[in-house]
């Protein structure tokens, strides 16, 4: 029986890939957190096979908990979750320790693939993700300036770049505005941006944005 521990915020999506996994008899969901604080508490106190998380969290986010995870147990089986499907989000995701990475456009049936190869001690990566992997790096294109920012601060350029305002952003991520105005400074120096307009336009060039 392969343990499961699934992680995202939302309570129903979380119903979703329970419902989906259980229906595998080798497949148990042990437990569920709705963040990445619960979810280092969570591994600690379950011990599961696999941790499917998703990557974008208010408060501590996903890949600081995959940080913290692997951290305390290197042999950690994590899953990375997205909505986006771009090599940033994957590569930061696998440089973190991910021992694979989905897009959440992903067609259901490839979440019981993905624990399961990953259970088994194997890599997984979805096929488009892969390919656009494979022409980043083709392309030289893991020398993007968006590879300087740190985990936090890539969070607040997504958000930013979607057009939210500090407040919000602020409320998601349950951080302070001046903490979110330090953030945003230091995400505008190293992207040799001025104005959210431009921060939109480089997500989007640089692919971790559709329009």
């Amino acid at each position: 029986m392969i343990r499961v521990l699934l992680v995202d915020d939302h309570a129903v999506v979380r119903t979703g890939f329970r419902l989906l996994l259980q229906s595998q008899a080798e497949l148990s969901v042990a437990g569920e957190a709705d963040c990445g604080e619960a979810a280092c508490r969570r591994y600690g106190e379950l011990a599961p096979d696999v941790v499917v998380m998703d990557l974008a969290m208010p408060g501590m986010g996903g890949l600081e908990a995959l940080k913290r995870i692997r951290a305390r147990d290197p042999d950690a089986r994590v899953l990375a979750l997205s909505a986006h499907d771009d090599a940033a989000h994957a590569r930061r995701a696998l440089g973190e320790g991910a021992r694979g990475f989905l897009s959440k456009r992903g067609a259901p049936e490839a979440l019981i693939e993905a624990v399961s190869v990953i259970a088994a001690g194997q890599r997984y990566l979805d096929r488009e993700v892969a390919e656009k992997l494979a022409v980043a790096g083709h392309a030289g294109l893991g020398q993007s300036p968006i590879e300087r920012l740190s985990e936090r601060e890539f969070d607040v350029f997504m958000r930013l770049a979607r057009g939210e305002g500090a407040a919000r952003i602020a409320e998601d991520l349950k951080i302070s505005a001046s903490t979110v105005g330090t953030h945003l400074y230091n995400v505008k120096q190293k992207l040799g941006v001025s104005n959210q307009s431009e921060l939109t336009l480089l997500a989007i060039r640089h692919g971790v944005l559709e329009v």
